[in-house]
């Protein structure tokens, strides 16, 4: 498995995930032994759960990392989607389990002792999963993996939750009312769900073989475009993302009486256009003479990229 590997340069910031839910676990479970808060308890959960899904992605990348084989041969990496359809089912029963904990403790109230520690500690927590999710993010948007941008908005939606936990602590220490613990548990505990449903969307999403982005295509073919000589032309563009990776294929129509080494070296420069304009673009040419019938017949895929066309003038230019 080679170092260089863009899904091997993942591995860091995950580590980094792990050890930031190590400390957090330890931080949440002794406010909550010491306040008795089913919040905090509930956060504390949570934690956990981070755990689990940042040791599931840092495996998910090492087998990501393994290059094309045999059975294979487009690479590993849509393991990505799984990985991060996974953390949201977990996302979605960790919260849903909050809530309901938090429901036995609004019908049989506890008293809530040292508020100010546990509120300090909290707060403490907060500021760890903070700086590792900014870590996460900003990976994630570099490197485009899905794993790490799913990790980090994990980590950001438990900052929230902590900060809430944190503020009904400090409501509770003033005003007295203990049900304000478990309420704003039942809350965080349904936002949470929430968060791992849109996860678990996404990564169904993935797994789909979306094409890229309308500024991506429109780039694909203006590199193409501008790297054709007068008499060639390109049809039939399909692109499609895997994780991390890039791919984009068409046909490539050229003069019928060019020789194979004519129009290898018009690929190879359009092929060239293309990885400079997309960095990663994985690209396949099909070379076709322009001025034969059977290169504009193949129906079935006309037909597809006019709706992909068409699809695409609908949406707006920002997405």
């Amino acid at each position: 498995m080679p170092s260089s590997s863009p899904i091997a340069q993942l591995r860091w910031p995950v580590t980094l995930s792990i050890i930031a839910a190590l400390l957090t676990i330890a931080l949440k479970g002794v406010a909550s032994a010491i306040t008795g808060s089913v919040g905090l308890l509930s956060d504390a959960l949570e934690s956990v759960v981070n755990l689990f899904t940042a040791i599931t992605a840092f495996v998910a990348i090492g087998y990501a990392a393994r290059p094309a084989d045999k059975t294979h041969a487009f690479g590993h990496e849509k393991i990505e989607y799984f990985s991060s359809g996974l953390e949201g089912i977990l996302i979605i029963a960790a919260g849903l389990g909050t809530a309901g904990y938090a429901v036995r403790r609004l019908i049989q109230p506890q008293i809530l002792d040292d508020l100010k520690v546990g509120a300090i500690l909290g707060v403490i927590a907060a500021g760890v999963n903070l700086i590792v999710a900014r870590i996460l993010l900003a990976q994630g948007r570099k490197h485009r993996s899905i794993i790490l941008e799913a990790d980090g908005k994990h980590l950001m939606a438990d900052v929230w939750t902590t900060l809430g936990i944190v503020a009904g602590l400090v409501l509770v220490l003033f005003t007295g009312l203990t049900w304000l613990d478990p309420v704003l548990a039942i809350v965080i505990g349904l936002n949470i769900s929430w968060t791992g449903g849109v996860l678990v969307v996404k990564s169904f999403n993935g797994l789909m073989d979306h094409a890229l982005s309308i500024q991506e295509e429109e780039q694909i073919r203006s590199g193409i475009q501008t790297s054709l000589p007068e008499n060639a032309t390109f049809h039939l563009l399909r692109t499609r993302r895997a994780g991390t990776r890039r791919f984009a294929e068409f046909h490539l129509l050229v003069d019928g009486e060019w020789n194979v080494r004519q129009a290898h070296h018009l690929a190879h420069k359009v092929e060239s256009a293309l990885i400079a304009a997309v960095p990663g673009l994985e690209v396949t040419i099909h070379i076709e003479p322009v001025d034969e019938r059977d290169s504009w017949e193949s129906e079935e895929l006309k037909r597809l990229e006019e709706m992909t066309e068409a699809e695409q003038s609908k949406q707006p230019k920002h997405e």
